[in-house]
């Protein structure tokens, strides 16, 4: 079945609020994707008859697991474009979801597949969000908010939740990136900012509205 690029667009954004509320209403999806109610009416009708949602009556909207596979496979795209874009090309990792926005609308399977294997089939994606297999299973690692870390413990940068280009900018100013070693060296109470120690040489202050979006791992 063919998706036009908004179609797509609408699948992905019902898949990301489902993650984080369940059911999705217009007015969130709206938001969303940053357009008017009416709009979206429009679009969820559409999808609803091609059976990629389903409505629960004054509660809200869902994916079918059709709709979910679709949106997977989106998202799956996504991530390997932004790999290949800054693995491959060296594109600075606040600059690649725009470019891979636009390349995640390509529709040939055989391209992805190669692409995949191409760049060794990641499991992560720059900004360390996990990249679903071709039959839609995403990896799992267990992480942790950078404000959990004990101090003195050693840990991994292991993804970021606010991917906005100041965000990214201001990480790669503090030299913090996917893979980065870093270790909390001192809590202030004051204002919940972090001391932290980054590659195991440096150290920096981070507010605690920066370090809320950094999580890490460790053993």
């Amino acid at each position: 079945m063919k998706f036009t690029i908004s179609e797509e667009n609408h699948i992905k954004g019902v898949y990301h609020l489902q993650q984080q509320t369940g059911l999705v209403n217009t007015n969130a999806l709206a938001s969303e994707m940053q357009t008017k109610a009416a709009s979206v009416t429009d679009m969820l009708k559409k999808l609803k008859l091609k059976k990629i949602l389903q409505y629960e009556k004054y509660k809200g909207f869902k994916l079918t697991e059709m709709g979910k596979k679709i949106a997977l496979t989106i998202i799956r795209k996504h991530r390997l474009w932004e790999y290949f874009l800054t693995v491959k090309l060296g594109f600075d990792w606040a600059k690649v979801h725009a470019i891979a926005e636009e390349l995640e609308h390509i529709s040939s399977e055989e391209l992805i597949q190669k692409l995949d294997d191409f760049l060794g089939n990641p499991s992560f994606d720059p900004h360390g969000d996990p990249i679903p297999d071709s039959f839609g299973k995403i990896p799992t690692i267990k992480q942790y908010n950078l404000m959990q870390l004990p101090i003195k413990k050693k840990a991994i940068v292991s993804s970021v939740s606010n991917q906005s280009a100041q965000m990214l900018e201001m990480l790669k100013h503090y030299k913090i990136g996917i893979g980065t070693p870093i270790q909390i060296t001192k809590h202030f109470l004051f204002d919940g900012s972090l001391e932290v120690k980054i590659l195991k040489t440096t150290t920096s202050i981070l507010s605690e509205q920066v370090a809320k979006n950094i999580f890490v791992y460790y053993e």
